[in-house]
């Protein structure tokens, strides 16, 4: 069995991703360091933690689920403990980007993260519909980068991703920038915000004398039809009133020049301010 040193085993992610290695072909050696996070992660699998030399002495694979804030001060303390030809596995591009990982040539470092269970999909199980996050019991897509390391770690990195977040569907192969410009740039700085936004609209509506769950309602149902359209994911097209609300919409709510978002150094400053 390949095995795999899990930092980070007894927080949130950690548990997350460790239930769904635990089940896998890999050997999973955990890292923690407060004693509640080892507690909880040997009382849901019944594995002991380790140390951290111990964890990593033969294991080809580190995979850091630790918090974005505390990527930079684990890695700065483990990698230089690392064997040649380690891969790394870090569970999103925010630090990375930032230049956060300490330099060393002959390891790898290998970025991957959920796209999450799509809106519009085919579950059918109770288990599947309520998993929003994914890997439990919903299917989802996954973005993986290699971010430095021979061409030939990738699908070891991969294999690893794919156990990570299983269900998986596609597994989309992206550069570290390429996935820094889908988070935090494309899902939180826009889409967060917008979702915010409309939650704030609802908000106002139900300020306004609309009944609360008539305006939810109201709300997620158009957010479904809306977007089936406006992403294709039927064959519909919006009623001209429609199309002259979102001119109208886009002109006093965006502004003319929000799409500077996705400039590479406003990527960059991002990345840094969440990290």
């Amino acid at each position: 069995m390949t095995a795999i040193a899990l930092f980070g085993a007894g927080g949130k992610m950690g548990m997350r991703i460790g239930r769904n290695l635990m089940a896998s072909r890999f050997e999973t050696r955990p890292v923690e360091v407060s004693a509640a996070g080892r507690d909880r992660f040997q009382g849901a699998y019944g594995i002991a933690c380790l140390e951290a030399d111990a964890a990593i002495d033969g294991a080809p694979v580190v995979v850091l689920a630790v918090p974005d804030t505390a990527i930079g001060s684990v890695a700065a303390t483990l990698v230089p403990k690392l064997a040649p030809g380690t891969i790394v596995i870090i569970l999103d591009a925010a630090s990375p980007h930032a230049g956060h990982l300490p330099a060393r040539a002959d390891i790898t470092y290998f970025i991957t993260h959920p796209c999450h269970p799509p809106i519009f999909n085919d579950e059918t199980d109770p288990a599947a519909k309520s998993d929003h996050f994914g890997g439990v019991a919903a299917k989802q897509h996954i973005v993986s980068a290699l971010m430095q390391g021979p061409e030939a770690h990738y699908a070891l990195g991969e294999e690893v991703a794919r156990a990570i977040w299983a269900p998986v569907m596609r597994s989309h192969r992206v550069t570290v920038e390429q996935m820094a410009i889908l988070e935090p740039g494309l899902s939180e700085t826009v889409c967060a915000t917008l979702l915010d936004a409309m939650r704030e609209a609802m908000e106002e509506a139900i300020r306004r004398g609309v009944p609360r769950e008539a305006a939810r309602d109201f709300l997620l149902g158009h957010m479904n039809i809306l977007a089936a359209v406006t992403f294709r994911e039927i064959d519909g097209v919006f009623s001209d009133a429609c199309n002259k609300a979102i001119v109208f919409g886009k002109d006093t709510i965006l502004k003319p020049d929000w799409k500077r978002l996705f400039e590479p150094e406003e990527i960059v400053a991002s990345v840094r301010r969440i990290t």
